[in-house]
């Protein structure tokens, strides 16, 4: 009786039966129109249709793009996270408000908003004409575009690694004399590399797929501002099996993207091991 009960009670989950079926009926809705892509893919000319000239260029541009927009990314949603994870100061719920704006707002009203900021009558663009830049129409917007949506990712996941993570180990270093740049960087970065990382890629994979604040702010120029969403939206027009072969590639690449950000933690390996590491390693070598 006592093994029937400690079996039971190590097999329990804690989910309803009709959690799972409701839980099958959302996975459909995601995954019947994937299968249906799939099942309209012309395999017979696929590797022609996603290896023309026209479809490598935007997929080069896209990969190109994405990395760029994501770096910056990295280099401004840092700070941002430390800041509203860390900080405390008036009208820091506003700002975090403002942040993660993009997560809920329509790209193409994102397009305008950079284009009336960039473009060239617009807060900055004036000036940036008369010193001989111009964003708007540019690869250039292609990245700000890119930056613009994907930034709340990163920050979102950044700062909620370090909401869980805690300032306790920050606190020690700093009680032992390390310089708050120190703490930063020796403590503070390795405990939630997993979140940066994973935000980082979250913030790729949103880059690759951009459509709307691209084409609004950006254009679609072939091999300058045409990235692979919009060369698949100007393929639907023309050439349907082009587009569904290209959008199976975007699929794809967003897929393998995606199971990156969500890999399970090592096994055999606590969970609080690399922090305490870290915080040992940090506290020891502060002279």
């Amino acid at each position: 009786m006592r093994t029937m009960t400690a079996r039971k009670a190590a097999t329990y989950t804690g989910v309803p039966a009709w959690i799972y079926a409701v839980a099958i009926v959302g996975a459909l809705l995601v995954v019947l129109p994937l299968a249906a892509m799939v099942a309209k893919v012309n395999w017979a000319n696929f590797i022609p249709l996603v290896t023309s000239e026209s479809s490598l260029t935007a997929l080069g541009l896209s990969l190109r793009t994405s990395a760029a927009s994501t770096v910056l990314c990295v280099i401004l949603g840092v700070p941002l996270a430390l800041v509203l994870a860390r900080g405390s100061f008036p009208g820091q719920r506003i700002l975090r408000s403002l942040v993660l704006l993009p997560l809920v707002l329509p790209p193409v009203v994102g397009g305008i908003a950079l284009l009336y900021t960039f473009g060239r009558q617009g807060l900055l663009g004036r000036t940036l004409e008369v010193a001989g830049v111009q964003i708007a129409f540019s690869t250039t917007a292609v990245v700000l575009a890119q930056t613009f949506v994907a930034l709340p990712f990163l920050v979102v996941s950044l700062e909620g690694a370090l909401r869980i993570a805690g300032p306790k180990y920050e606190a020690v270093a700093a009680t032992l004399g390390a310089r708050p740049s120190t703490v930063l960087r020796r403590v503070t970065l390795p405990l939630v590399l997993p979140g940066l990382a994973s935000g980082a890629v979250l913030s790729f994979a949103r880059s690759l797929g951009e459509f709307g604040a691209t084409l609004t702010f950006a254009g679609s120029l072939q091999g300058v501002t045409r990235t692979l969403p919009l060369e698949i939206y100007l393929q639907r027009e023309t050439d349907a099996d082009a587009a569904v072969a290209l959008s199976l590639v975007l699929v794809a690449v967003a897929i393998a993207v995606v199971a990156l950000a969500y890999r399970g933690p090592r096994a055999g390996r606590p969970a609080n091991t690399e922090s305490t590491t870290t915080a040992r390693a940090a506290g020891g070598g502060v002279q």
